[in-house]
């Protein structure tokens, strides 16, 4: 009985020490403004998630608030992973494709990881606030967001979890011969040191061109012509596989670029490099490409990138200067220009004029094949690093100092030596791959939450229509004059310029419902009494667009007694109705 005795309070004790400590309770918490307190999803926004990780909080996002999103595969990776889409509205008030929606993808290129956090963030945020927050209540009203957090899962698993550095893989995973030696994604990186990095390496050298810097022996000075430098830098560390004097360059000698591989201005891959076979050549631009033919109520999308902070809109192809309609422009820059304020370090720019030529781009091909107004963001800023400009240069002093003293040295990998089978006796060292492109842990919330704000803001532009006026005038004889004005509130119309050129979408139908239509009609001018006949289907009128910030004004002549009600619907401006 007393070994009993022993034994039995031995297992207590034991699980005494390693039952986890209860989680905190709601009275034990304060609310910070703008954050929900007590999420049903718990989550930590200072880290990244390969695809394995955004599966999971997908599904547990959908799983506590079924009222408010949905899951769904829009199709597979080529490599059979999923390309999840998170489906957020109040559900509870009405059919979500009948609501303007809003489009989020992340993650196109392999290595710009933080955007597939940025766009589970403004899905976690939305349903996690719901019940706090007046104005999301009233947004997911009227509003739905389809929010894709990755369009390139094999290729953020393979930047995660293989030999990289922060500016590869740039593609996804595909078979293809690099170096056309018959082999397909035979070579790739070579890590020498096995640690998953892929840094710089040095050699001494008496008449090298660089020297340490005394300050931080971590970093390389290149010395003046009159100085005489202590290294010789050797390029990224590997080795020279096949013997022809080039190091690393046998796994990518080609890489396809999935964001040029878009049914708008697409160009082959002798004039636009990176593009792969055809438009939608890629199996997951393709899902994204039919998810958003088969959802003509998408009116805005977004599109994360890094880096630079940068709100970017097209075109991308400077011989493009008619796609781009000044109305269209206009809606453009005010959206932007709110995103600059809000956004602090990123600037509105126009890809071709201030940056560089790209035929084939995701942002071209919703604008210009679906009429969207869409914007693509380029994440990270030095700027966020001492809330001052700063350049992109890993070598330069400021991104040194900022590992120092804000990261403690985490994001360096300090330089060690090695045995090299070609160079001899060198160095390996440098920044991680997770440092210079992507987000440090403590800024990637913040930066988030500002990106979604933007994104939010587009959003809430999209068209809100409503029903504003119906007016009746008696005519005799059992007939009426019934005339309705419907206002669009918001600054995009419920066409674009591109839409109306070339016929995207039907016009918008407005019809009245409940008494016999003898006629219908657009009023052009009320004081002048001017308007346009529709000769065929009196009872619904189509109407081209309904401008942002504007009205637009029907009539009917009716036969009859009793109620009748007046519908809008608009494909990108939703549905509404009022009653008589």
């Amino acid at each position: 009985m007393k070994i009993f005795t022993s034994y039995f309070f031995r297992i207590l004790f034991s699980l005494a020490i390693i039952q986890p400590a209860a989680a905190q309770t709601a009275s034990q918490l304060f609310k910070a403004s703008g954050s929900p307190v007590n999420p049903k999803v718990p989550m930590s926004w200072n880290r990244f998630n390969d695809h394995a990780g955004i599966s999971e909080i997908c599904k547990k996002i959908a799983a506590a608030h079924p009222n408010l999103a949905k899951l769904q595969s829009i199709g597979k990776s080529f490599k059979g992973r999923d390309i999840w889409c998170l489906t957020i509205t109040d559900f509870k008030s009405g059919e979500a494709d009948k609501k303007p929606g809003m489009y989020i993808d992340g993650n196109i290129h392999s290595n710009e990881v933080q955007g597939s956090e940025f766009a589970l963030y403004t899905a976690w945020y939305l349903t996690e606030t719901f019940q706090d927050t007046k104005f999301v209540r009233e947004l997911l009203a009227d509003k739905v967001f389809y929010i894709v957090p990755t369009i390139n899962p094999d290729g953020r698993d393979s930047y995660f979890h293989e030999p990289n550095t922060s500016n590869s893989p740039r593609s996804g995973v595909l078979p293809v011969d690099n170096d056309r030696d018959g082999q397909v994604d035979e070579d790739g990186y070579d890590d020498l040191d096995k640690d998953n990095e892929i840094l710089s390496m040095r050699r001494k050298d008496p008449n090298g061109r660089y020297r340490i810097d005394p300050m931080d022996p971590s970093r390389m000075i290149r010395v003046g012509p009159d100085e005489k430098g202590t290294h010789e830098l050797l390029g990224l560390e590997g080795i020279d596989n096949d013997g022809d004097g080039a190091v690393n360059e046998d796994g990518y000698t080609f890489e396809y670029d999935p964001n040029r591989d878009w049914g708008w201005g697409w160009q082959p891959n002798y004039i636009q490099n990176g593009a792969y076979k055809y438009p939608f050549s890629l199996p997951e631009n393709r899902a994204v490409m039919e998810f958003v033919m088969k959802h003509p109520n998408i009116a805005a999308a977004q599109s994360y990138h890094n880096a630079g902070g940068m709100i970017l809109r097209g075109p991308g192809d400077p011989n493009d200067l008619v796609t781009y309609n000044a109305q269209d422009v206009q809606v453009y820059d005010v959206i932007a220009k709110k995103g600059e304020e809000l956004i602090p370090g990123y600037k509105y720019l126009v890809v071709y004029k201030d940056l560089y030529s790209a035929y084939g781009g995701e942002l071209d091909w919703f604008y210009g094949g679906r009429g969207i107004y869409t914007y693509s963001n380029e994440l990270w800023t030095p700027y966020l690093m001492f809330n001052k400009d700063a350049t992109r240069d890993p070598l330069d002093n400021t991104s040194f100092q900022f590992d120092r003293y804000l990261l403690f040295k985490d994001a360096f990998v300090e330089w060690h030596e090695y045995d090299h089978p070609q160079y001899g006796r060198i160095e390996i060292g440098g920044f991680k791959k997770n440092f210079g492109r992507a987000h440090p842990g403590f800024l990637l919330e913040s930066d988030a939450h500002r990106n979604m704000s933007f994104t939010i803001y587009h959003a809430y532009h999209t068209p809100l229509l409503a029903v504003d006026t119906i007016l009746e005038k008696d005519l005799g004889n059992g007939l009426k004059e019934v005339t309705a004005t419907i206002s669009n509130s918001r600054l995009m119309p419920t066409h674009s310029s591109q839409d109306l050129k070339y016929k995207i979408e039907r016009p918008d139908e407005i019809t009245l419902s409940g008494a016999t239509v003898l006629a219908g009609m657009i009023v052009e001018n009320k004081d002048l009494n001017i308007s346009t006949e529709q000769p065929n289907n009196a009872a619904t009128i189509a109407v081209p667009n309904i401008p942002g910030l504007s009205t637009v004004v029907v009539r009917w002549i009716i036969s009859g007694q009793g109620n009748y009600k007046v519908t809008v619907d608009s494909r990108k401006g939703g549905a509404v109705t009022r009653s008589k």
